[in-house]
């Protein structure tokens, strides 16, 4: 019986003492708050500042990201043309065709018949006339290939490439890969680009707010000799400082990410006119929700490390006299 209460008053001290901790930390959090509420001016330009740094590394990422999907959009041009012998037949070349599909590094396979071909070439070519005189058709049946990632790997083009050719239906193999090379080189310029932008501007984001923080901790010496004085632990110091760079960076984020959504908003117009001007169906992207509830994290974590190195380093110096 005695065993049995102990246990229980064990387990309601656990509880009692978790309480309090989730309390202690609840306090801090929504005091952290009041404090920057306390100094609007200082805080907003603070915020503003980072909310710039957010934005600018976001503005490139979703730059990147629209140029990808444009790129997406021109990728049939790094598609493979697999011209097949003249003897071969519609229902073999759509055999063909199908066997191909089953192919892992395959995205997707069009089968163009003899007479599709020759009616398309009509079509597009202001030759249609010279054409109906010819006695027979000229043109081959072709097979479209869409490698998968076209865009990343050359060599794997060109060993899909080398497979192709060695098709016994397959007369010969066109594939445009200096366009191919070109536009890889494009793409990982523009993506190493964002990557470097982005971690110079983290870096301002944790420096400026470890900055602000080293202020606020010399504005607050006192409090902070006197909580020394009685025992409390750096942890426990530290803990409303945290929570002061966790809202700069969180609200800094939030701000980051509405400026880039005004700009798009901005800009979707006109994009959307001159992709109709050009007969294309390109929407411009947006951050997504994933992405948006990313940004917040990282502004977060990178304002809460720049708040902890500052933080590490003064309360160390920092001693009552």
């Amino acid at each position: 019986m005695r065993q049995m209460r102990r246990s229980q008053h064990s387990e309601n001290r656990l509880l009692e003492l978790f309480q309090a901790y989730l309390l202690n930390h609840a306090h801090g959090l929504f005091s952290s708050l009041g404090r920057l509420n306390r100094a609007p001016f200082t805080s907003s330009m603070t915020v503003l500042v980072l909310a710039i740094a957010i934005a600018l590394a976001s503005s490139f990422y979703i730059v990147v990201a629209n140029i990808q999907q444009m790129t997406g959009n021109l990728e049939s041009s790094n598609q493979m043309s697999l011209f097949l012998h003249d003897n071969i037949t519609d229902a073999a070349g759509q055999k063909m065709a199908e066997q191909l599909q089953q192919n892992p590094s395959v995205a997707a396979v069009k089968f163009i018949t003899k007479k599709q071909a020759l009616e398309e070439f009509k079509a597009n070519s202001g030759f249609s006339d010279a054409l109906n005189a010819l006695e027979r058709n000229p043109l081959p049946s072709v097979i479209q290939v869409m490698p998968k990632n076209a865009l990343e790997n050359n060599e794997d083009i060109e060993k899909l490439m080398a497979d192709f050719k060695q098709l016994p239906q397959v007369d010969f193999v066109q594939v445009d890969m200096q366009w191919v090379a070109r536009l890889q080189t494009i793409m990982l310029i523009a993506s190493r680009g964002v990557t470097l932008v982005s971690l110079l501007l983290g870096f301002a984001v944790t420096f400026i707010t470890g900055n602000t923080i080293r202020l606020e901790l010399q504005n607050r010496q006192d409090e902070v000799f006197i909580s020394k004085l009685v025992g409390a632990t750096h942890s426990f110091i530290q803990r409303p400082f945290l929570y002061t760079g966790f809202w700069l960076g969180f609200i800094a984020g939030f701000l980051g990410w509405l400026i880039v959504t005004i700009m798009l908003l901005i800009l979707e117009s006109p994009v959307e006119k001159l992709s109709t001007l050009y007969s294309s169906s390109f929407e411009l992207l947006f951050l997504s929700f994933s992405e948006f509830i990313l940004l917040l994290m990282i502004s977060s974590l990178l304002a809460v490390l720049g708040s902890w190195a500052v933080l590490h380093y003064q309360l160390r110096q920092l001693k009552p006299h």
